[in-house]
């Protein structure tokens, strides 16, 4: 019998914002994971500049360090269900959890999330009290409250002794059992902690190789990179690989690169064990699921699956008056190439042609996840015209079905009737409602996928940013009609111009605009939002006519209201049907499809 490989896998896990990865960032610098030249960085393993503004982890991530002797892979996951994929694919590649839970506010939804995941892969956890140094914190009740969810998702007796940890990540303390760490104390408690309670990974590196491929990137230089992890066997850089697919054809070559994780770095290795994480290059056809096998024993490994996209939306090239001034990618090809090597590395995301052959539908799992990849284009440089999103139904039972999504909002005692009131005309339904931490409330409810687009950014305006919510996808059901969206029509600029202030003055009683004195517009731009239902053609460049009489009432001062600043998460779910939101590196836009107004006139009488 072989010994265990001096090896530890652990994915960190918790709620949005409960400290995953300031935790790993105090761990690679108690290990001396970061080299003497390199400079230290707040939340190193966000290292995409949107994980930074957004404060959130979007993609998975692996890092490793040494503690003892034995090598700790590290997989820090996004707590934000949009990116809820990524945590089921990390826990395949793992032996056990470091759950974290914030010890002032205790399990919040995306907790009871991962840690189901994680009870169903049979995975132990070590339990984390993070930020005990709160003056709110209660660290004794959150410890009940965990105990307590570990209950009601029925977890094998086995996990319910689980190590119980305090500590401080921010400053990299810790200490066993619930307490405040010493001023001089460590993360040694903790990584300690993980020795003892993850098991060495099981599998014989001499059998016959057997890897599962869990997630996938790109890279410039090698093309799709398949990461995951070795179960058994070994994995040689010199050797042929097959790759197994789904429908059990296989696929063998040498790979062009083998690279293993070392800190926070891929470095190019000649073999990896059993039980070590991989990242292969040289099979762009390689999917998530699939098995990297010996070619003289092809046996495959259990297949993942993978979140199906319930949202998708067109991106196409930008037509707009105003297109090609501030971007650097501006064509068709320039758009199907990048999304194409998006496509590569992002598993979550689907694309398919359009009868036009500048315009691609892209689909995803949700409006958050379409809106990071929208930004990111953005900042590289592309322009791009994208439409409503819009939910991919089925027919079941001749029947039109729509994917339904199930959602917890975890609200202060005072907003619980905005939760209820937000939901009505998005079709929602609550189903439960229980107590929380003081003060707070839990809201169990369910609602069409496409009721839900701009429900977060409605709910964190009327709670001021208090509200906390998750949610996942619970099936599908017959369609629920129509849901209305915007309440009034749209404000479209009748000619190109400059705004003026004057101008905007006098429209600013008919309803909410969007521009500011001295913005470019274009005829069919959509400038404002209409107080009553209907569309208005409306002249934003009209100036003050000059004469010579001054009259005191005409001589006052311009007041005007600040004007709706547009987002890309709230621009695609104001606009309509007939509607476009354009967007470029210096601004988001939303303009008519029909710029003409005559044109929208005939279009309207033949939809009629």
């Amino acid at each position: 019998m072989t010994a265990p490989p001096p090896i530890r896998n652990v994915a960190l896990v918790a709620h949005v914002d409960h400290g995953k990865t300031t935790l790993v960032d105090a761990i690679l610098r108690q290990t001396g994971t970061f080299a003497a030249h390199e400079r230290l960085v707040e939340r190193v393993m966000d290292s995409n500049d949107q994980e930074r503004e957004r404060g959130i982890t979007i993609l998975a991530k692996a890092a490793s360090v040494h503690w003892k002797g034995i090598k700790i892979n590290l997989v820090d996951t996004p707590g934000h269900s949009d990116f809820g994929g990524e945590v089921e694919r990390a826990l395949a590649m793992v032996d056990g959890v470091l759950l974290l839970v914030d010890a002032a506010e205790g399990p919040l939804p995306q907790t009871r999330y991962v840690l189901s995941k994680a009870v169903a892969a049979d995975l132990p956890a070590v339990v984390v009290l993070n930020k005990v140094d709160r003056s709110d914190a209660r660290a004794e009740e959150v410890l009940n409250e965990i105990y307590q969810l570990f209950m009601d998702l029925e977890v094998p007796d086995h996990h319910i002794e689980f190590p119980v940890i305090s500590a401080v990540a921010r400053e990299g303390r810790s200490c066993e059992g619930v307490g405040m760490p010493a001023a001089d104390a460590t993360l040694a408690p903790l990584l300690d902690a993980v020795l003892r309670t993850v098991l060495a990974p099981i599998g014989d590196p001499t059998a016959p190789l057997q890897a599962l491929v869990t997630n996938l990137d790109a890279s410039d230089y090698l093309g799709r990179l398949a990461l995951g992890r070795v179960v058994r066997g070994t994995m040689r850089a010199d050797r042929p690989l097959a790759i197994v697919h789904a429908e059990g054809a296989a696929v063998a070559r040498k790979p062009t690169e083998l690279l293993a994780v070392e800190g926070l770095h891929r470095v190019a290795v000649e073999d990896i064990p059993a039980g070590d994480l991989f990242v292969l290059a040289g099979f762009p056809e390689v999917e998530i699921g699939d098995t990297v096998a010996d070619p003289a024993d092809p046996d495959p490994l259990p297949r993942l699956t993978v979140d199906e996209p319930v949202l998708r939306m067109s991106f196409g090239v930008n037509t707009s008056p105003l297109a090609g001034q501030a971007g650097k990618y501006v064509t068709g090809r320039h758009l199907r190439d990048r999304l194409n090597r998006e496509v590569l590395g992002n598993v979550a995301i689907r694309i398919e042609e359009t009868e036009k052959p500048d315009v691609l539908q892209v689909a995803g799992r949700g409006e958050l996840q379409l809106a990071v990849l929208i930004e990111s284009m953005r900042r590289e440089g592309y322009e791009m015209e994208v439409s409503r999103p819009e939910v991919i139904t089925r027919e079941i039972d001749g029947k039109r079905h729509e994917p339904i999504e199930e959602g917890v909002v975890d609200v202060p005692d005072e907003h619980v009737g905005v939760v209820s009131q937000a939901l009505a005309p998005r079709k929602g339904t609550v189903l439960e409602l229980r107590p929380g931490d003081p003060s707070r409330t839990i809201v169990t409810f369910e609602a069409p996928a496409r009721g839900l687009l701009g429900f977060r950014s409605q709910l964190m305006t009327q709670t001021r940013g208090t509200a906390l919510l998750h949610t996942r996808h619970r099936g599908w059901a017959p369609w629920a009609g129509e849901v209305p969206h915007r309440r009034g029509g749209a404000m479209v600029a009748d000619r190109p111009g400059a705004v003026m202030a004057y101008a905007l003055d006098n429209l600013q009683l008919r309803g909410e605009l969007f521009v500011h004195p001295g913005d470019a517009v274009y005829e069919g731009m959509v400038v404002g939002e209409n107080a009553r239902p209907g569309d208005m053609v409306v002249n934003v460049i009209k100036e003050k006519q000059k004469t010579n009489i001054r009259t005191h009432a005409a001589d006052d001062a311009i007041k005007l209201t600040p004007p709706r600043e547009l987002t890309i998460e709230t621009a695609i779910e104001l606009i309509a049907e007939d509607e476009l939101v354009e967007i470029t590196p210096t601004a988001i836009r939303v303009r008519k499809r029909l710029l003409a107004e005559p044109d929208r006139r005939r279009s309207a009488k033949t939809t009629a």
